[in-house]
Parts: structure tokens; C-alpha cells; sequence
């Protein structure tokens, strides 16, 4: 799939129902420049599912006790995330780090605030039968010889897929030279997560967390009775960076609402 621009700015669904969805571009392992936060939201979605979250949570608990032990033991895996993790450290950035520093900033944030800020889970969970199908699906795609060989030339297409990003990321007066270079980094990541997948099962995805996000301000919605008709709340989802272009248009498009409900 081809990689589109890498850029910095938030994009505003404005629902037709009322209530609006932020798409926020972050880079995974990361903590973003201050002046690139959104500061206003009155709902969080995550693009993981309730078990994820819940490993995230353990896993800022067990690096608390022994900090940077995640970070210690994926980088000798030989992974595509141990490349990403090794990548980000030659840069004179604050990262990397594991569990992710935005996602667990915005899960505190949702917390503390007010009387707790509603978070939604929009990945769903392996328990869910349509999504099942799905990652059984994806399983079968990693495992095809033609892909299992392509994990041979894993570091030459890096390096050529990181040059090549480099090139989409744009111009920010807040973001410097070695960010830009994590920008490029995290795309190249990006791309090698979606290589195997077949358009069809891209799309489906796209089309399903687009309806979950859209259920999950539709809940926001109805929760909540100190919104006005013209405003309605705000919901933010933090989207990678890479895959926020992909995500938006599939907002954008979709006009079905699955139902949701917060952790």
C-alpha cells in the first residue's frame, strides 16, 4: 500500500449526528513535542482492544520496578519492533520507550480529569466472532511462503522503505531534523506491519474500527446532557501516524455505527 504524506496535523471528523472525532497523528514508542498534544477532549478511543490495554497497563507496572526491562528485552529479537526500538535509539530524541508514552498519558489524563473521561477499546477482542475470522485471515497471510521469504530482505527493504518515507514527512515549526527521522522510522515500521496483508483485509479493518469509533462518540453522545446540539462532544483517538491518511478516508466514507461502550 502506498505510503502517504507523514504529517503532523490532527484531522476533525465532524459527525453529521453531532460531536466531532479527532484523529491525532503520534509516532508509536515516542513522547510527542508538547505543542503537538491535543489539549481538549471529552473522550479517549484507543485503536487496541481491552486485553491490549490491559498488557499496557501491566506493562507500565513492571517497568516502574525495572525501568527500561521491555526496551532491554525486545531489542535482541531480531523483529521488525526490535528494528524500530534499535532505530529510535540513535536518535537524540525521548524514546523509545514500552509500554507507549502517549497512550499511557492519555489513559491517565483520562482518568484524572473531571470525574474520569470515558475510554473506548476500539480494536476488538479475539472473543468478538467477526473479528476472529479476521485475524485468522491475517494469520494465513503472514505464513505464505511468499511472505515467509520476504522476511529474508527484511533489513534491505527497511532501509530503502525509511529512505523512501523521508521524503512524505512534512514541515512543522515544532517538530526537528531527529524527530522527522523517527517520522520516517515509524513509517518504515508501518509499512512491513501491512506488507503481507491483502488489500481486502486492509480494508476491512479500516471499515470496521471506522464504524466502532463512530458507535463509540454516538455513546459519548447519549451519555452525556451538558453538550449543545451545534458543538457535541469531542472524541480523540490517537492514530499512528503512518496510518492515520488510511484511517481518515475510511471515516470519511463509512456510514455504518457499531455500538460501543467504554472500559
Amino acid at each position: 500500500m502506498q505510503l502517504r504524506e507523514l504529517g503532523w496535523e490532527s484531522v476533525v471528523f465532524k459527525d453529521p449526528d453531532g460531536g466531532q472525532i479527532v484523529l491525532w497523528p503520534y509516532l508509536p514508542c515516542v513522547r510527542m513535542p508538547q505543542k503537538l498534544r491535543v489539549r481538549k477532549w471529552d473522550g479517549l478511543a484507543l485503536l487496541q482492544s481491552s486485553d491490549d490495554l490491559s498488557v499496557i497497563k501491566e506493562e507500565e507496572e513492571s517497568d516502574l520496578q525495572s525501568p527500561g526491562i521491555h526496551i532491554d528485552s525486545v531489542s535482541s529479537l531480531g523483529t521488525a519492533f526490535s528494528i524500530l526500538i534499535n532505530n529510535l535509539k540513535e536518535l537524540d530524541i525521548d524514546a523509545p520507550f514500552i509500554p507507549d508514552p502517549e497512550i499511557i498519558r492519555l489513559i491517565h489524563h483520562s482518568e484524572n480529569s473531571r470525574d474520569g473521561l470515558p475510554i473506548y477499546a476500539i480494536e476488538p477482542n479475539s472473543d468478538d466472532s467477526r473479528w476472529s475470522e479476521w485475524l485468522t485471515s491475517c494469520a494465513d497471510e503472514y505464513v505464505k511462503i511468499k511472505n515467509l521469504i520476504s522476511s529474508i530482505w527484511r533489513s534491505r527493504r527497511w532501509r530503502k522503505n525509511r529512505k523512501f518515507a523521508i521524503t512524505r514527512v512534512m514541515r512543522s515549526k515544532y517538530v526537528n531534523a531527529e524527530i522527522g527521522a523517527a517520522s520516517a522510522i515509524c513509517a518504515a515500521w508501518w509499512m512491513e506491519q501491512i506488507l503481507p496483508l491483502s488489500k481486502e483485509l486492509i480494508s476491512e479493518k479500516d471499515k470496521r474500527f471506522s464504524s466502532r469509533l463512530r458507535g463509540a462518540l454516538s455513546d459519548l453522545r447519549d451519555s452525556r446532557v451538558d453538550f449543545s446540539p451545534t458543538d457535541g462532544p469531542i472524541l480523540l483517538v490517537p492514530v499512528e501516524q503512518a496510518y492515520l491518511p488510511q484511517l481518515e478516508k475510511s471515516l470519511f466514507s463509512t456510514g455504518d455505527i457499531e455500538k460501543m461502550r467504554p472500559e
